[in-house]
C-alpha cells in the first residue's frame, strides 16, 4: 500500500532517518514534485548521506538544482563527514584493513 509507506518514510524521516528522507525524496520527484524531492535530498545532504549528495549533484547538472543549493549541500554534507571521523575510527580503519590483508595471504 503506498500511503502506508508513505506514511512510514515520513516518520521514519522525522526521526532522523536520511535513506528514508532520500527515498521520499524519491517519491516525490516521481510525481513531479521537484522542489520538494530537492529539499528531502538537502536535507539527507546535509547528514552525510552519500546518495543524495550524488543526486544533488546530477541535479545540478541537468539544471533543476540551483549552484547555491548544491554549494550548501556540499558543505553541509563535508561538515557532517567530518564530525563523525575521529582517531579510534581512524585506527579501527587501519586494523581493519591490515586484518583484510592478512585474510588473502592465507
Amino acid at each position: 500500500n503506498k500511503k502506508k509507506e508513505i506514511y512510514h518514510l515520513e516518520q521514519a524521516s522525522i526521526g532522523g532517518h536520511f535513506k528514508a528522507r532520500h527515498n521520499l525524496g524519491v517519491e516525490e520527484f516521481q510525481n513531479g514534485r521537484i522542489d520538494r524531492a530537492v529539499k528531502h535530498w538537502i536535507i539527507a545532504a546535509t547528514t552525510g548521506d552519500d546518495a543524495s549528495l550524488d543526486v544533488i549533484k546530477r541535479g545540478y547538472g541537468q539544471g533543476f538544482v540551483g549552484k547555491e543549493d548544491y554549494a550548501a549541500a556540499l558543505r553541509a554534507h563535508q561538515a557532517a563527514v567530518n564530525e563523525t571521523k575521529s582517531p579510534q575510527r581512524e585506527a579501527a580503519k587501519v586494523d581493519l584493513q591490515k586484518l583484510k590483508v592478512a585474510r588473502t595471504a592465507y
